[in-house]
């Protein structure tokens, strides 16, 4: 019997369970107080980055307007440019026009009147002046070649001695060459220079010669003021014809450059529009992925150190398996941020922020079964000693303490305090040496110092002083009805 295993399964009595229970709720309320400070570092890092994040924003919308307003800017510069050129080219055609106008005045100042010259002279001067000012001078500047025109397609006077039918021919061919609207633009110039030319006409004969040279000046000028109106009056009609046309043909092209330059700037503004969308949308991956791994990166730095320490006492506590997975889903948050997996960041992290309290919770049962073990150990050995046992050395030994003793006898007791899977402690004694006999006489007979009852008076010692309460004493081939044999050799005195 000496040689088997020998186990009892130990209960607590109600005062001890009731310390327990009061360690265990102490140890909720640490681990509660633990989550609810991890909880609230969380929600202050979330609020940090929410205002860092609604600041990134305010900087990037303010960057999108400044954007905006130097396109703006561009346009406005690019369409100042534009016209700016267009005014140029019109300033420079207008100059040549006038040019052109002060050749045909050098021309005709000979054959013109002084008076009308100096007035063409003063209003040439004064459209110069006006180059470049913004409005177009083409109208003016034809108004003015056309008097030049007039002024140098008037004949020169004639001769009075020329001959009578010859001078009114040439006075009616002259009349006829106004044309027919020269009697709708100049109708009283017309009935003028018509009465004129009859009076001429009358006048034409021998011995007259004196009244129709005084009339042939008469007419010729009726005539060349009939034939000035006419023609300004015409000239205007094709001046303004010219200046509408030309109007039409500026603003049509003017219009085209409009539209050209208004597509041009609606595709450069769409191109942008998309470029800076397709930027937009790059920089909101780029800021929600880095959002992603700060966030993942916080959130570790809120547990990081809690997991460490949840790590090492499991190991103290004897359950590599709760570090091993600790450690490894803290390991994948790190793979991941190294890796700047923000979405794999996230996931893990969560997991690890999961698995933290569930961690917790586990190396509170281990610690309080540790604590239970520890306590029974030291219950043991002192009822062990209270037998008369010698405690030679104590190891720990995974989740289990092994506790070695001697008897005076030399029998030596190693006792492994464990815990079962259902977190009911057990002893577990081996006994070597143990001779079985009789360790002092008795008056009524020999006392048989079993091994089985020296243990069961260091159980009722152990319940008794310490809230421990182990149970029947077992072992291999153990007889029915709970009771060995005599021990060999009764008779012989106890040792010690």
């Amino acid at each position: 019997m000496s040689g088997s295993p020998k186990y009892s399964t130990v209960s607590v009595a109600s005062a001890y369970a009731r310390r327990e229970a009061q360690r265990r709720a102490q140890r909720e309320a640490e681990r509660r107080s633990r989550q609810e400070q991890r909880a609230r570092e969380r929600a202050e890092l979330a609020a940090r980055r929410a205002r860092e994040r609604a600041a990134r924003r305010e900087r990037a919308q303010a960057d999108v307007e400044r954007r905006q307003r130097e396109a703006a800017d561009r346009r406005a510069a690019e369409q100042e440019a534009h016209a700016s050129r267009v005014r140029e080219e019109q300033a420079a055609a207008d100059s040549r026009r006038l040019d052109e106008v002060n050749d045909l005045l050098v021309r005709v100042r000979t054959a013109a009147p002084a008076a009308e010259l100096a007035a063409i002279e003063e209003r040439l001067v004064q459209l110069r002046g006006e180059v470049g000012g913004g409005e177009p001078l083409g109208g003016a500047v034809e108004e003015l070649r056309g008097r030049l025109v007039l002024l140098s397609s008037r004949g020169s006077a004639a001769q009075p001695d020329a001959g009578y039918d010859t001078v009114l021919a040439r006075l009616e061919q002259q009349l006829a060459a106004v044309g027919p609207d020269g009697a709708r633009h100049d109708p009283e110039g017309r009935r003028e220079s018509t009465e004129l030319l009859d009076q001429l006409r009358a006048a034409a004969g021998s011995g007259a010669e004196t009244r129709f040279a005084a009339l042939l000046g008469t007419v010729e000028h009726a005539l060349t003021r009939h034939a000035g109106t006419a023609q300004r009056h015409a000239d205007q009609e094709r001046l303004r014809v010219a200046e509408e046309r030309r109007r039409s043909e500026e603003h049509a092209a003017a219009r085209a450059v409009a539209e050209q330059a208004a597509a041009e700037a609606a595709e450069a503004a769409e191109a942008e529009e998309a470029e800076e969308a397709e930027e937009a949308e790059e920089t909101a991956v780029h800021e929600r992925r880095a959002a992603a791994l700060v966030e993942a990166a916080d959130r570790l730095g809120v547990v990081r150190s809690s997991v460490a320490a949840v790590a090492a006492e499991a190991r103290e506590l004897a359950d590599p398996d709760l570090a091993a997975r600790v450690e490894r889903a803290l390991h994948t948050v790190t793979g991941a941020l190294g890796a700047q997996a923000a979405e794999d960041a996230l996931e893990a992290v969560g997991a690890l922020e999961r698995l933290l309290p569930e961690a917790e919770a586990r190396l509170d049962e281990l610690q309080l079964a540790f604590t239970r073990r520890s306590d029974l150990a030291e219950a043991l050995q002192d009822a062990m000693c209270g037998e008369g046992f010698t405690f030679t050395e104590g190891s720990e030994q995974g989740a289990a303490f092994v506790l070695r003793f001697e008897r005076p006898s030399g029998a030596r007791y190693e006792t492994t305090v464990a815990t079962e899977s259902d977190g009911t402690p057990v002893l577990v004694y081996h006994v070597e040496g143990e001779p079985d006999v009789t360790l002092h006489p008795a008056a009524e007979g020999a006392v048989c110092d079993r091994t089985e009852d020296l243990l069961e008076r260091v159980h009722e010692a152990m319940g008794e002083r310490d809230g421990f309460l182990p149970g029947e004493l077992t072992w291999q081939g153990k007889p029915p009805g709970g009771q060995a044999g005599p021990l060999p050799g009764a008779g012989r005195g106890r040792r010690g």
